[in-house]
């Protein structure tokens, strides 16, 4: 019979459920997030805790209060959001409370994502817990150049731990710049369900130019609709902008100035974005940074040809064919990849299917859930 054991003190009750012989049930992992907002890392996340189901009990901390993304979670997981005292700026006091939050919560493992999450890691020192690091990539603050602090600080806090990365630019710069031991940082490629995201035969209409993403800054939708703009001054086409932020009624404003607000829709923010990538004949990615996009995954898995700017692992990700169209990071590269995509439809049936090959090949999310399987059992 399990029996349950209530622990902790003060502000951080909890109940954790025993088995016979007093062990817990399941491993505790403590994630830490700066947002738990939609975005990439959050998603990997759900997809791997929904794939596991109750293999482990989880804490999600998300330091800006935002857990939107806690709507793509199964509603049988085993899944908390605890609540604690966080002020911004406040680092020493904010160390100190981690650190009492810690021993009383008392997980297995404590996982961190990206800088927003440093503080956790000076906490963690010292006391017994585990700490499996993640870094996704940067901010808009940093998109040209990494800020030295920073680079000292992961340097030194991040120095024993164990740091996934899912690029090989990140990989490449936590162990050149962060001078982190090459055996402690893991190379992990995200993964997508290829079941949901497949290819659908293309109808002979005018033809779609999409993306998903949050609209915001480092995201660069202005100069996709910049971009789209030049690619339709002298044919048809249709641009679908799938996500929600704070810069729409910017880049709403944007659309109706260069003429083409009839030609582009807004689509909004969507749980389940599949159905939307069959919509779709081309995608494009204007970011200014990125890593590994998750979206751009799912664009490949659903047959589709890219247009891109050269960030991250982008031009690598893309099957060979497809590389000649991941360019600057200007509107009129991106521009000129969209044209030459909208003008040939064989041209996007092939790069398409290139495209979902070689997503076959290295981009199944069961390679993602088996390793990151292993790094939640044991993240030494």
């Amino acid at each position: 019979m399990a029996i349950p054991r209530i622990s902790g003190r003060g502000p951080f009750l909890f109940i954790v459920r025993m088995a016979d012989g007093g062990r817990p049930i399941a491993r505790r992992l403590l994630h830490v997030y700066s947002t738990f907002a939609v975005g990439g890392p959050q998603m990997r996340f759900a997809a791997i805790a929904n794939h596991f189901g109750r293999r482990w009990q989880h804490g999600i901390i998300a330091m800006n209060g935002d857990t939107a993304c806690r709507e793509r979670l199964d509603p049988e997981l085993e899944v908390s959001f605890p609540m604690l005292d966080i002020r911004k700026g406040d680092t020493f006091g904010n160390i100190r409370r981690f650190r009492a939050f810690l021993r009383d919560w008392q997980p297995d493992t404590l996982v961190t994502s990206n800088w927003g999450s440093i503080e956790w890691a000076m906490a963690s020192l010292g006391s017994g817990v585990r700490h499996l690091h993640m870094e996704d990539g940067f901010g808009p603050e940093e998109r040209a150049a990494q800020i030295p602090r920073r680079v000292w600080t992961r340097r030194i806090f991040l120095r024993g731990r164990t740091v996934t990365v899912p690029s090989l630019v990140l990989r490449r710069i936590a162990v050149e710049q962060w001078k982190l031991p090459e055996r402690r940082v893991r190379y992990v490629p995200n993964g997508i369900d290829l079941a949901r995201f497949h290819p659908e035969p293309a109808e002979d209409r005018i033809p779609v130019v999409g993306t998903v993403a949050a609209l915001r800054g480092e995201k660069n939708i202005g100069r996709l609709l910049d971009a789209f703009a030049m690619a339709t001054a002298d044919r048809a086409g249709r641009l679908v902008i799938v996500g929600d932020g704070s810069e729409r009624a910017a880049l709403e404003a944007q659309a109706g100035r260069l003429g083409i607000a009839e030609k582009v829709e807004f689509a909004g923010h969507h749980g389940d974005t599949a159905p939307f990538y069959r919509r779709f004949d081309i995608f494009a990615l204007s970011s200014d940074t990125e890593q590994m996009p998750i979206s751009v995954l799912e664009a490949m898995g659903s047959g589709l040809p890219l247009a891109a700017t050269d960030v991250g692992d982008v031009g690598s990700m893309v099957a060979a064919e497809n590389r000649g169209f991941v360019g600057a990071l200007t509107s009129e590269a991106l521009a000129g990849s969209l044209s030459r995509l909208l003008a040939d439809r064989e041209l996007r049936r092939s790069l398409g299917a290139a495209n979902r090959s070689k997503a076959e090949r290295d981009y199944a999310d069961s390679a993602m859930f088996a390793a990151w399987a292993a790094l939640y059992d044991d993240p030494r």
